[in-house]
Order: C-alpha cells, then sequence, then structure tokens
C-alpha cells in the first residue's frame, strides 16, 4: 500500500514565522542544504518539520 503524498502549506505551519529585520516569512527550523533548496524553490512536500500554527489551541484548553 503506497501512502498518498500530500502538500505542504508553509502558511499555515507554526515555524513559518515573519522575520521583522529581513521582512520576509522564513522556516524557523534548521533544514539541511538539500531542505533548504526544495523549500526556497516550493517544491518541499510532506515536510517533517510541519506542525499546524493553532494559536488559539492553549486558549482553548485554558476555558
Amino acid at each position: 500500500m503506497q501512502k498518498k503524498k500530500s502538500n505542504v502549506n508553509c502558511e499555515s505551519c507554526m515555524n513559518y514565522e515573519y522575520d521583522e529585520e529581513y521582512e520576509y516569512y522564513v522556516c524557523t527550523q534548521n533544514l539541511d542544504e538539500d531542505e533548504m533548496y526544495r523549500f526556497v524553490q516550493g517544491s518541499f512536500h510532506d515536510c517533517p518539520y510541519y506542525q499546524f500554527g493553532d494559536e488559539y489551541r492553549i486558549v482553548r484548553k485554558q476555558m
């Protein structure tokens, strides 16, 4: 059985943050050279570092 490949939307990842110094979004994970190349090219699928960025999750737990 083959796993279905899925695309990763970096915009919803909690590791994708705005860098005010450079004025653009960056991945805060330490990517190796090959991973960084795929990330910059926009072909970084099935990212092992992807974490859904739900900033309200903690608030919901506190209610």
